[in-house]
């Protein structure tokens, strides 16, 4: 026996850990890791991303990509994941997974049915989301957080061709 002085009407209550509802969520990658696959012969890129608003806010969902494996079918599948999440978050030449991090990303999740472990949820894609800046995740990420870039002035583009003509008669 124990001796607890524990008072449950001070303390919430942990969440269920059910599968969130199919739809879209703001997220980012707060995590991730290069690992052995189950078999030993390849490697995956699990990264950990976290709900930012909404229903299931402050939940995780984890990605697993095979950036190693015998079947080559499987890891090209897994570049052109990694490439949509590149793109949404505007990191297209990307050298180190930590550049993944603390950039907002919409995923597009799912509930799959997996045997021997019951229904999971599974990143289906990846979009932009409207607020394209980091999100500084502690104090000592928010001043070393880069800068957003400078958007680029929209080129002037030439008059239609029905303006040039009119003018020239």
């Amino acid at each position: 026996m124990a001796q607890l002085n524990f008072d449950a009407n001070n303390v919430e209550p942990a969440d269920t850990f059910d599968v969130l509802p199919k739809g879209k969520y703001l997220c980012m990658a707060v995590a991730s890791e290069i690992k052995p696959t189950k078999n030993g012969t390849g490697e995956y890129l699990e990264i950990t991303f976290e709900v930012l608003d909404g229903q299931g806010k402050s939940r995780k969902i984890w990605e697993r990509l095979n950036i190693r494996n015998a079947n080559k079918k499987a890891e090209e599948i897994s570049q052109r994941q990694l490439s949509a999440l590149c793109r949404a978050v505007g990191v297209l030449n990307l050298q180190d997974s930590n550049q993944l991090h603390n950039l907002p990303v919409v995923l597009d999740i799912d509930i799959e049915q997996r045997e021997g472990y019951g229904p999971q949820n599974r990143v289906k894609g990846y979009s932009p989301s409207s607020n394209s800046a980091p999100v500084p995740s502690s104090p000592a990420l928010r001043q070393s957080a880069p800068a957003p870039a400078p958007q680029a002035a929209p080129a002037a583009s030439a008059p239609p061709v029905w303006k040039t003509r009119k003018a020239a008669a």
